[in-house]
């Protein structure tokens, strides 16, 4: 029997044997990393699927911002990594973490990831209107994807801030 849970309930050495099984132990070394540095997931968003007592499968989400040109801070939600076990990928899992946790977030929800156009296209996310947005490192222009209320200007992706009090 399998069920989605949060990310959070699932001990966080499983979600890192998870993301080595599925993306290789090199893979702090990728540009979204740099996005996310010193952020925690967020716990609505970022989902577990397990099978029996197995992780299968994890999506993670995260606070992150686009500072733009000008000067403003629009918050944004990060989606990824979506990991599925080796085992396991091709069945689908991918796919219902995907869309539970777009579900989860709303349809306006300002989402925005890495990846490959090609299997993100199903969920709505495109280049439309990230061409002017910049990463702090290597990336693909056409593989920054974004869905929702999302800007259409010139920026660099970070962190999300929070504001003083």
């Amino acid at each position: 029997m399998s069920e989605l849970r949060p990310l959070a309930t699932i001990a966080p050495a499983d979600v890192e044997a998870l993301l080595d099984a599925a993306f290789g132990t090199d893979r702090h070394r990728r540009t979204a990393y740099r996005v996310r540095v010193g952020l925690q997931p967020i716990g609505a968003l970022s989902l577990a699927r397990v099978e029996g007592d197995r992780l299968t499968g994890c999506i993670q989400c995260w606070p992150v911002q686009l500072n733009t040109d000008d000067g403003r801070a629009i918050p944004m939600v990060m989606v990824g990594p979506v990991a599925v076990a080796p085992d396991r990928q091709g069945t689908g899992i991918g796919q219902q973490l995907m869309a539970a946790s777009i579900a989860a977030a709303g349809d306006d929800a300002s989402l925005m990831l890495i990846g490959d156009p090609e299997y993100y296209g199903r969920f709505g996310f495109d280049a439309a209107r990230t061409g002017g947005w910049r990463m702090p490192g290597p990336y693909e222009q056409r593989r920054l994807l974004a869905r929702g209320a999302v800007p259409d200007c010139s920026g660099m992706m970070g962190p999300r801030v929070a504001l003083a009090a």
